[in-house]
């Protein structure tokens, strides 16, 4: 049955942009997705932004988002993208939906439980151990390309705590699902109207990336099929367990390729999207950088972290999640109404685009004060307490939570508390930084720092 939101209210049109405002929206599509969002926001916590010939309607505000998310979340199944995303990563976990989704969470949810993460922070450890032995050998040299650097950090941990398997070799993957990404997000632009079989150089490259990733799925079964794993507890594992109870086996050769590309994407791109904006915030606050390297030295000395050290990075985990409040790697949760509902008194028709958008949300001024400035101390417990629950949602929320957030919390946790106990990375004086709004929320054209050694904790 269907829930509602202040249903006393008499319905009415929520409030938007007016029609004459199109070509300026429809040019925000394009160029600038976070600023469309953003102005969006500016007219109410229920707004109708009008492109074209569809309707968006944005919820930006904790109650509403916990109604579309959590209370009425069978009324709302995945939106906007949806089709795009599926012709590259096929029925995954993020873009399947109805008792297909739910059938995947249940085989693959026992590798993300919380015991089984923690027994993989020693593996943790050691990938970032030798990221950061890796960076101090550039120390005096020129840039490294740091989105570079955490993309292959976050594929090889997703791979030896996930997949049970090395990735090292795979060195292209980064570069594929930046095909891919484009390709989607281009499609969800021009709302799906330029033909898919035109050669144009962007659906070219789609082609190839598309292509690549399924010869790495493959290759990863393939080998994990000739050298099965006693009781492995992998994801892998288990999905060609699952796989194989499927009466017909191209469905499950399918099932697994499709999720496989899935967790690859989603397991890798949104903790390094999240690393990046870290070192960027870090670099432009040199008192919270004096901070981190003060408590990564007096909580792990000079040994590698252990998973109950989480615990003790108190003031690391913060800084991981103000910067995840202002660049959420998931800034877009959209969402189509199955049947007409009605929030805060508006009416939302069936077949509805709704979003909802973490990074609007993350900067509503009513629930966090200067919204815009990096202020890590907003999550110490005294001005967290009495926050709406759905204020802060940087891994989604309700039934389709992300599956990966307590690992992808421990490895930022430990990349950031390392490095900074370690090294200074800084950008070229006056590299410019911008956010581009894809699958996920990443640097546009990368990240290039310098690299010293922390020589004290007055840096």
């Amino acid at each position: 049955m269907r829930t509602r939101v202040a249903s006393r209210v008499a319905r009415t049109a929520p409030p938007g942009p007016p029609r004459r405002a199109t070509f300026g929206l429809l040019r925000k599509l394009f160029a600038d997705r976070l600023a469309l969002m953003s102005d969006a926001a500016v007219y109410g916590d229920v707004v109708r932004i009008a492109i074209g010939p569809k309707s968006l309607y944005l919820v930006n505000h904790p109650d509403h988002a916990k109604h579309v998310l959590a209370d009425n979340s069978s009324n709302y199944h995945k939106g906007i993208g949806l089709k795009e995303a599926r012709k590259a990563l096929g029925d995954g976990l993020l873009t399947s939906d109805g008792e297909t989704w739910r059938e995947q969470r249940r085989a693959m949810q026992p590798a993300f439980g919380h015991k089984r993460i923690a027994k993989q922070a020693g593996l943790v450890a050691s990938e970032v151990d030798g990221l950061v032995r890796r960076l101090a050998a550039r120390e005096g040299g020129g840039p490294v390309e740091i989105l570079h650097e955490m993309t292959g950090l976050t594929l090889g941990v997703l791979g030896k705590t996930l997949l049970d398997a090395e990735l090292g070799g795979y060195e292209s993957l980064g570069h594929s699902f930046e095909g891919v990404q484009d390709q989607a997000m281009f499609e969800a632009v021009t709302l799906g109207m330029v033909p898919s079989w035109l050669p144009l150089p962007k659906q070219l490259r789609f082609r190839e990336s598309r292509d690549d990733l399924r010869r790495v799925a493959d290759e990863l079964v393939a080998s994990r099929r000739a050298n099965p794993v006693e009781g492995g507890d992998d994801v892998l594992s288990r999905l060609i367990a699952s796989a194989g109870r499927e009466p017909d086996p191209a469905v499950g050769r399918r099932r697994i390729r499709d999720e496989l590309i899935t967790l690859l994407l989603a397991g890798h791109e949104t903790t390094a999207s999240t690393l990046g904006w870290a070192f960027h915030l870090i670099d432009e606050h040199p008192a919270v950088r004096a901070r981190l390297h003060a408590e990564a030295v007096e909580v792990l000395g000079d040994r590698l972290p252990v998973f109950e050290d989480l615990h003790r990075l108190k003031y690391t985990a913060m800084v991981v999640e103000e910067v995840m409040r202002l660049y959420p790697p998931v800034w877009l949760l959209p969402r189509v109404a199955t049947e007409e509902d009605e929030i805060a008194g508006h009416r939302i028709p069936a077949g509805s685009d709704v979003v909802v958008v973490p990074y609007t949300l993350h900067r509503h001024p009513e629930f966090w004060p200067e919204p815009e400035r990096f202020d890590p101390e907003r999550f110490g417990q005294d001005r967290a307490a009495g926050r709406p629950r759905y204020a802060y949602i940087p891994f989604g929320a309700g039934p389709r939570f992300c599956i990966g957030n307590s690992l992808g919390m421990m490895e930022a946790a430990f990349v950031i508390a390392m490095i900074s106990r370690d090294l200074v990375l800084a950008k070229p004086p006056g590299y410019p930084v911008v956010p581009e709004a894809m699958l996920s929320l990443r640097v546009r054209g990368g990240l290039p720092m310098h690299v010293r050694k922390a020589r004290n904790p007055a840096i």
